[in-house]
């Protein structure tokens, strides 16, 4: 086959091929890496150009402006034929015997990748760290936007390549490149827990047990004589509505407490802290001298003798 530029040293390497998946060829190895199989002419072109190696291609899609990236394992297809692992061939929307340009490309190491797998069945497994790298062993780059897939205990795993830093196509051999991982497409977070109603009943129930419980009030209990007789009925001190008709005036609050205690002497009772006596003897010595008062004339000015100067 005729490659266009052909025995030019250069840096340069474009080709054009018919793709097809690697069941066409006995290599399924190639599904579990980015490496493509390429005819042995494509190795003579390339030996005689001055190309960076690790060998890496770009693959494109003209109809569909797809771009991808990958290795290659091999130069035994037949020409004008490559074999490509069938999963980048969905990337790329291409079908069997497609044409799709080949171009050798230099890609930077790898310094970040995100990661989002498809579903959370790949989150299940026991160590999803160590078998990602052990699959990633078998890629040479990676390219954002891609899919790429993992086997693992005879299960397929698609994983999006969501970002990757330096740029969006990487190299990703002998380099530490640090890995971040998406939520999975079908992950969905939980629902918040709406409180249950019944927890609330509880709540209820101790605010109506405490407005329930009695208030303090001072001096409500009962009054006692000393000498164990029995007090006739009264109000009880701590109500707030008789309080004001006990005490109406000065006037009638101390005439009732001098006649009650006038009456408790004169039954003989013993009172304590009682001035009966001094409080009659103080009303008698008032009454004496108010008449006394009475009779003392007013002082009424200029009601003297009139006296004339001439004599």
């Amino acid at each position: 086959m005729f490659f266009e530029g052909y025995g030019y040293h250069g840096t340069s390497f474009e080709q054009t091929y018919r793709c097809y998946p690697a069941s066409f060829i006995d290599k399924p190895q190639i599904e579990n890496g980015d490496k493509i199989i390429m005819p042995p002419s494509a190795l003579d072109c390339l030996a005689s150009l001055h190309i960076d190696y690790p060998m890496l291609f770009e693959l494109r899609n003209a109809a569909t402006e797809r771009v991808s990236h990958c290795g290659v394992l091999e130069f035994i297809a037949e020409e004008g034929m490559i074999y490509m692992p069938y999963w980048m061939m969905e990337n790329l929307l291409l079908q069997e015997g497609d044409i799709v340009r080949v171009k050798n490309a230099t890609l930077p190491k790898g310094k970040y990748v995100k990661l989002q797998p498809h579903t959370k069945d790949f989150l299940d497994i026991s160590n999803p760290k160590a078998i990602l790298e052990t699959t990633l062993r078998n890629f040479s780059c990676l390219t954002t936007g891609d899919s790429i897939m993992v086997a693992y205990n005879n299960k397929k795993y698609y994983i999006d390549i969501v970002e990757t830093k330096p740029s969006n196509a990487i190299s990703i051999i002998e380099t530490d490149c640090e890995v971040d991982f998406a939520p999975p497409l079908d992950y969905k977070e939980p629902e918040r827990a709406v409180p249950s109603l019944p927890s609330k009943i509880p709540a209820e129930g101790q605010d109506a047990a405490t407005e329930a419980e009695p208030k303090f009030n001072p001096f409500t209990g009962s009054a006692r004589r000393l000498d164990g007789k029995r007090l006739p009925q009264q109000p009880p001190s701590g109500s707030k509505d008789k309080r004001p008709d006990m005490v109406n005036a000065t006037g009638q609050a101390a005439a009732g407490s001098s006649s009650q205690s006038s009456n408790c002497q004169t039954q003989g009772k013993l009172v304590f802290g009682s001035n009966a006596n001094r409080n009659l003897d103080k009303q008698k010595e008032a009454v004496k001298e108010e008449p006394q008062k009475k009779e003392e004339p007013k002082f009424q000015a200029f009601s003297g003798k009139k006296y004339s100067l001439r004599g």
